[in-house]
């Protein structure tokens, strides 16, 4: 049996094991997975990555392993690289192969049956976290659990795209240099991973989700993008403008990329440049300096201000405010 400790060159987020049995199988399975009950003696390989409330992790089973849940505690997927798993839920049998994921919910029971020599990537997500994305998605609150579908295709449309993201984290995870070790990366790859899952199986969402909305952003973005417009002198947070709409920042965050295109900050950054910029336009060089301009709309440092108000309107601030009186 090898050791199953970090390996010392480990980013932050990042697990890896060699081979583990036994008892120390099952503490890693209770540990990132489900509180499980193991069947047979049990060999399990294992690298895992956790990205905040996600984890994947490649598990290959030597020999055949029966698991058992009792309730599950978030929401799971399983998507076989190699041999065959069969999984009991509600009284149901399926079985799934590298063509074929299965899904479980939070509060499911669960038999999973693993054959001899196989593999899966198994992907746990919290449960907060998904129904978070989901009522971001959406702008407004959703009823979890989700319900996912037993089992779904993974050979065609948005599931294949899915489950080769799903890869991409697997395959990175032996490289030290990976930038899914960067935070700002993983918190973008875990809110895909998320999103991408809603938008890829059937749910009773699933046909609001992928709609296209004719209104404009849900209210609740609506209020968040208010509260910016009226004072965007103002340095908001991102946590003080989820308050204001009403809803988790998770979901305010995925509402904004999705109704607004970009996210709070920058939506709050154009805002102030534009207003910036009709103050320059109309000022007189005489009595107005672009440094007072800068700080009455809320950029602390001139420089970057400077740097952003070239990118978005093509020219310099102080060119703007002299052919605004020319």
């Amino acid at each position: 049996m090898v050791d199953a400790l970090p390996r010392a060159t480990s980013a932050p987020g990042s697990v890896y094991f060699d081979s583990v049995d036994g008892e120390r199988a099952r503490e890693v399975l209770n540990r990132f997975y489900h509180p499980a009950s193991i069947g047979a003696d049990l060999e399990l390989g294992a690298e895992l990555i956790q990205l905040g409330p996600l984890t994947v992790g490649h598990l290959t089973f030597a020999r055949s392993a029966t698991l058992e849940v009792a309730e599950a505690g978030a929401y799971h997927v399983t998507l076989p690289t190699a041999g065959l798993v069969r999984m009991r839920r509600g009284g149901r049998e399926l079985t799934a192969t590298p063509a074929t994921a299965l899904a479980f919910r939070p509060g499911d029971r669960i038999r999973l049956r693993h054959e001899p020599n196989s593999a899966e990537l198994g992907v746990r997500i919290e449960s907060w976290a998904l129904e978070a994305e989901l009522a971001g998605l959406l702008g407004h609150p959703i009823e979890g659990p989700i319900d996912l579908p037993p089992a779904f295709d993974l050979t065609e449309g948005p599931a294949h795209s899915w489950s080769r993201l799903i890869r991409l984290l697997r395959d990175e995870l032996e490289h030290e240099s990976s930038l899914i070790y960067e935070p700002v990366i993983a918190e973008q790859l875990c809110g895909s991973v998320l999103s991408g899952l809603l938008l890829s199986v059937p749910h009773r969402y699933h046909e609001e989700l992928v709609t296209p909305s004719a209104a404009g952003p849900p209210r609740p973005i609506r209020r968040a993008m208010a509260a910016i417009t009226d004072e965007p002198e103002y340095a908001f947070t991102v946590g003080e403008l989820a308050a204001i709409a009403g809803i988790s920042v998770r979901s305010l965050q995925s509402g904004f990329r999705r109704h607004v295109g970009c996210a709070p900050r920058a939506y709050l950054q154009d805002v102030r440049l534009t207003r910036a910029h009709e103050a320059l336009r109309h000022g007189d060089p005489a009595a107005v300096t672009v440094a007072e301009v800068a700080h009455r709309w809320g950029f602390a440092h001139l420089g970057r201000f400077a740097s952003a108000y070239r990118k978005r309107f093509g020219v310099s601030p102080s060119e703007t405010l002299r052919a605004g009186n020319t």
